[in-house]
């Protein structure tokens, strides 16, 4: 009897890791309102996946952090592609590091069914500097095509296309509708690094302690991470990452002495001035 339940239930990668460590082969069918993917296992390790124009890796990180949806595991059924290569381990840190991103991204972007249209910008305000895959983005930014027709179109995960999204409408360049909604000219969100971005120079940072606080340390310096993730969640913005690295160069002090804590100060520093306020 194959193994199936409720997404809302039970999340991929907890389904996954029961199924592995029996070292079974078979096949994962997963669905969301209109959208189906496969994951296949083999002897317990991922070694293939399909979604959409998506395989492999990133077929499994797109359908790791559905919130919804049915999985049912076939046992028996196989495939002669190998298309993942990493370890069931390192695919699920990924897939976890995603969900942390995308419960922020989620805060702003609710829904994939929403339309992305360009905001009105008027004359004295700064030039737009975009990279090349928010340039690749923006392309197909015309004010009728979703989310999700966009992430099709361009052969990219919804995550990532919602990732970059993310820091143009906190720039203000672009807002969202609903299908049936009119655009509005003033739902630019203001300036400043989007939690995203805060949160991956927070994880730097932790790093960076990490190696300098050395053992004896770590638990500190974890606490200490989890209250900004915490408190850049809430919205606190760069006063939160400011507040964490204070916090760790007065804890590497107190244990290691001035000397590393200036050290730490110094290596920080740089991350830090490649964020703009």
């Amino acid at each position: 009897m194959a193994l199936q339940g409720s997404l809302a239930e039970l999340s991929l990668p907890d389904v996954i890791q029961l199924v592995s460590v029996s070292g079974k082969t078979g096949s994962f069918h997963i669905t969301r309102d209109t959208e189906s993917g496969r994951i296949f296992l083999r002897d317990g390790q991922i070694v293939d996946a399909v979604i959409g124009s998506l395989r492999g890796e990133h077929a499994v990180y797109e359908m790791a952090i559905w919130s919804s949806g049915d999985f049912a595991f076939h046992p028996g059924e196989a495939t002669d592609e190998q298309t993942v290569h990493k370890s069931n381990a390192n695919l699920m840190m990924e897939a976890a590091r995603r969900l942390d991103e995308w419960r922020v991204l989620s805060r702003r972007i609710p829904s994939l069914d929403l339309i992305p249209y360009f905001l009105p910008r008027e004359g004295g305000q700064d030039q737009v500097t975009l990279s090349p895959h928010e340039w690749i983005l923006v392309t197909r930014v015309d004010g009728d095509r979703s989310i999700e027709d966009i992430a099709a179109d361009l052969r990219w995960s919804a995550f990532d296309v919602s990732k970059i999204l993310f820091g143009l409408i906190t720039s203000g360049l672009v807002a969202l509708r609903g299908p049936g909604e009119q655009p509005s000219a003033s739902a630019g969100l203001g300036a400043g690094p989007s939690p995203v971005t805060l949160l991956g120079l927070a994880d730097k940072i932790r790093s960076v302690a990490m190696s300098v606080v050395g053992p004896g340390g770590e638990r500190t310096i974890e606490k200490q991470y989890a209250g900004a993730r915490m408190l850049i969640e809430r919205g606190e913005g760069i006063d939160a990452i400011r507040g964490m690295v204070e916090q760790h160069s007065k804890a590497i002090s107190l244990l290691k002495g001035a000397d590393v804590a200036a050290m730490f100060d110094e290596q920080v520093r740089p991350l830090l001035g490649n964020v703009r306020e």
